[in-house]
């Protein structure tokens, strides 16, 4: 039996060493896919380039794992069966007919389940017009759909209206321990005191499909309004953790509220309805707060361009505020919560005229400009948190991002909230999905082994692609 100080060393050893190469391995081209996918969702308002997502999700024994993607049609969602261990696809496909989004994807041993959104069957009464989607979630188990739970729509009361989703933009999570799924989604009221408004929406469903109304967990009304980006992890019992950020100047963990309140977070500026993309914006809503392996303790990452000269919001008054940006481009910034609830260290603040961001953990500074961040934990006090750079970035619209040509995607080892060493850059191996912690401590995600740009004309691309590649991050020093 190791004596515990000598488990205590190597343990110290093994989260005091930085990341490098020997760390990381590829699977380029592992997935071919049975149709083509468009890898490029062009921003709100700016149209510049992001990743489109594709959800990623593996099993809880770890035998089986999935990705999901929407067809190069922008309809139909493919749901492939993945080997966890050389990313091969594993039978045939699933395909949803008529998904408008990949949204949210869990894998169980004996299947998965998907958040998307389309629209109601033709006649159906009180539906939004013009055949707006709406969100729903299919069980599928052995290649076969179990059940499907509309999220939105007619039969799902809000005393603010009925609910559509055009731009899902959310995720979907599951408690083995409370054996629930909770979807965190983007909605827009098709009637009701909300009509014609964005917010967003938090549901609970149970394993045979029945949708809960949970009191002090399930949305009712319209959450954040004009919802600018969703992180949500699960937790033992409902609610789950949330954050979200809204068009009002802040980022808040709303666990507890479903609502724009709680724990303030950061404060933003917001301009024209938009904060910054601070958490990843269109197709960026995943993989931003995760909690710790075994443990109560959450982590989240976002970019932010900072805040300062903190002025009353004269609609909301206190604790919402307005601030100017501290710089033109992004930097990376994250967050510890003790629990599902509970921030370690201060919350943003809210005393007018000064700075807004004094209680920020950046991650990095300086004038490049950082995206897609992205964050998964390796065990109970080590993450890993990811984002791409542009050194030299264009940043003409003040709360959006920036475009100009990309230097490099950052894998920056945390342990405690603190950086560990200098990160790994990579000029050939991105973040497009869902980052996961695989059984052995790997953390795994897809990607599409492609000429990545961040230069705004990237952002009407129409190339598409028919494999995916993956990349896993391990500890030990050698991940393959």
């Amino acid at each position: 039996m190791l004596h515990s100080s000598f488990i205590l060393s190597l343990f110290s050893a093994v989260a005091s060493a930085a990341l490098s190469e020997s760390n990381l391995e590829t699977h380029v081209g592992a997935l071919t896919l049975t149709a083509k996918f468009n890898p490029v969702k062009e921003a709100y308002w700016t149209g510049y380039p992001h990743h489109r997502r594709t959800p990623f999700a593996v099993s809880p024994d770890g035998n089986s794992a999935y990705l999901a993607y929407l067809d190069s049609s922008d309809t139909d969602v493919h749901i492939q069966q993945v080997d966890p261990s050389t990313f091969a696809s594993v039978g045939d496909a699933v395909t949803v007919t008529g998904a408008k989004e990949a949204g949210g994807l869990v894998a169980h041993d004996d299947g998965f389940a998907l958040l998307t959104n389309e629209a109601l069957p033709s006649g159906t009464s009180n539906a939004p017009a013009d055949s707006t989607p709406v969100p729903v979630l299919y069980r599928y188990t052995s290649g076969e759909q179990t059940w499907k739970t509309w999220l939105g729509g007619p039969t799902v009361e809000s005393s603010s209206g009925h609910a559509a989703a055009p731009d899902l933009n959310g995720d979907l999570v599951y408690s083995e321990t409370a054996k629930k799924y909770g979807a965190y989604f983007v909605v827009t009221a098709y009637d009701g005191d909300a009509s014609g408004h964005y917010g967003d929406n938090i549901q609970y469903i149970s394993d045979d499909g029945t949708r809960e109304d949970i009191t002090g967990a399930t949305s009712d009304g319209f959450g954040c309004s004009h919802n600018t980006g969703i992180a949500f992890e699960a937790a033992d019992a409902p609610p789950f953790a949330s954050i979200c950020a809204e068009d009002q100047g802040d980022i808040w963990l709303n666990t507890e509220t479903q609502y724009m309140s709680g724990v303030k977070i950061s404060n933003e500026n917001v301009t024209n309805g938009a904060s910054n993309e601070a958490l990843g914006g269109m197709s960026g809503s995943y993989s931003g707060l995760a909690r710790m392996v075994d443990s109560d303790e959450y982590i989240f990452t976002w970019v932010s361009k900072g805040a300062k000269d903190l002025s009353t919001n004269d609609w909301l008054g206190t604790p919402y505020t307005h601030s100017v940006n501290r710089t033109a481009n992004r930097n990376v910034a994250i967050a510890r919560f003790s629990d599902k609830k509970t921030i370690i260290g201060e919350e943003a603040t809210n005393t007018l005229g000064g700075s807004g961001d004094d209680q920020v953990n950046w991650i990095t500074t300086g004038t490049a400009d950082r995206s897609n961040a992205h964050v998964a934990a390796f065990d109970g006090s080590n993450a890993l948190v990811t984002y791409e750079e542009i050194a030299s970035p264009n940043c003409p619209l003040l709360a959006f991002g920036c475009e100009g040509t990309f230097t490099g995607s950052y894998f920056q080892l945390v342990n405690a909230g603190e950086k560990v060493g200098e990160p790994i850059k990579k000029t050939d191996v991105f973040v497009a999905g869902d980052m996961v912690t695989m059984s052995d401590g790997r953390i795994c995600w897809p990607y599409v082994d492609m000429d990545w740009s961040l230069e705004a004309s990237a952002g009407q691309s129409t190339t598409t692609v028919s494999a995916i590649s993956f990349a896993c991050m391990g500890l030990d020093g050698s991940s393959s």
